[in-house]
């Protein structure tokens, strides 16, 4: 779904408009909407294999700190940017994608957000690419825990092997059965909408805006079957990054050297509190800020709050001397 100005659906969503430019061959598909007030830009990334839309209710507050632009990444399921090769849907070649795109766009110095699988790709685009990060939000992350010794060993065995013969497997089985698959997700996404559910995710549903229900509806019914293996290649290597081997991430992590603020929601059902805790061992100096009831959708459930948090922590950057 595109649109010149994204008000035709929502008066929230007023002034943020869909754009395209081409980054290395592929045509990019992306939202940007202009400051409030003169401020940094603020550069989204969406969960892996979602699409930027997922971040409409976040982009119009947030420009009030300054420009936004969230592209859809490669092989997203509901976005519009294509997959130039099998691999682009991985972390790695998604951070050299925004690597790409932002020296496109010329954005220097920028406040990096990454929610969810996206926070992995932020981490890693940072260390890619310096020269176009100014700060970095992470929220909900994704990010390698602590496992105990037993997981350690079946994630390096079992897991390992798994890994390599499953998504082949399951790419295999998406070609027959991706349209259910969808259908099924559909009905997820309705339970969302009825104000029920939110198990699997944590939070309180209700807090999300009838139009983001409405347009998560419109975007599962629309979404394209094969473009599942797409999402298959995303969560496989989410998977390995978080379970097989931690020790890339891990010194990327060590490696950011950009201020980081860490945004999570005591209600998450995904992250746990013993990541946040790992993380926040690992690196004492960023700043952490829990949310009281919210859970992995945090964008989307406290998008005020969100926004109230990233202003307070850039004008506390502001004041240091």
């Amino acid at each position: 779904m595109r649109h010149a100005d994204w008000g035709v659906l929502s008066p929230r969503w007023a002034g943020i408009r869909s754009q395209a430019i081409d980054v290395c061959g592929t045509s990019v598909h992306y939202l940007s909407a202009d400051a409030g007030r003169a401020g940094p830009t603020h550069l989204l990334i969406h969960p892996m294999a979602g699409s930027a839309s997922m971040l409409l209710d976040l982009i119009a507050p947030l420009s009030t700190l300054g420009p936004v632009i969230a592209p859809d990444l490669p092989g997203t399921l509901f976005g519009h940017t294509g997959s130039p090769h099998p691999r682009a849907a991985k972390a790695a070649p998604n951070a050299r994608f925004m690597s790409a795109f932002a020296a496109r766009l010329g954005v220097q110095d920028a406040v990096v957000h990454g929610w969810s699988m996206g926070a992995l790709v932020a981490v890693l685009f940072t260390g890619s690419a310096p020269e176009r990060v100014g700060r970095v939000v992470l929220a909900a992350p994704a990010l390698p825990g602590p496992l105990p010794a037993g997981e350690v060993l079946f994630w390096r065995t079992l897991g390992r092997t798994g890994l390599a013969v499953g998504p082949p497997a399951a790419r295999a089985v998406l070609r027959l059965t991706g349209r259910r698959l969808l259908d099924l997700k559909l009905k997820m996404v309705t339970a969302s909408g009825n104000r029920s559910g939110g198990e699997a995710v944590g939070g309180d549903l209700s807090w999300l805006s009838p139009e983001m229900i409405a347009l998560l509806n419109a975007e599962v019914r629309g979404a394209q079957p094969q473009r599942l293996g797409d999402a298959v290649t995303a969560f496989a290597s989410v998977t390995s990054a978080l379970f097989i081997d931690q020790r890339p991430i891990h010194r990327a992590i060590a490696a950011v050297n950009a201020p980081v603020l860490l945004l999570w929601g005591d209600q998450d059902a995904l992250i746990s509190q013993s990541t946040i805790d790992d993380l926040a061992r690992r690196r004492p100096d960023w700043e952490r800020r829990v949310f009281a009831r919210a859970g992995h959708l945090l964008p989307l459930e406290a998008p005020d709050g969100y926004v109230k948090a990233v202003g307070q922590w850039l004008a506390a950057g502001e004041d240091l001397p």
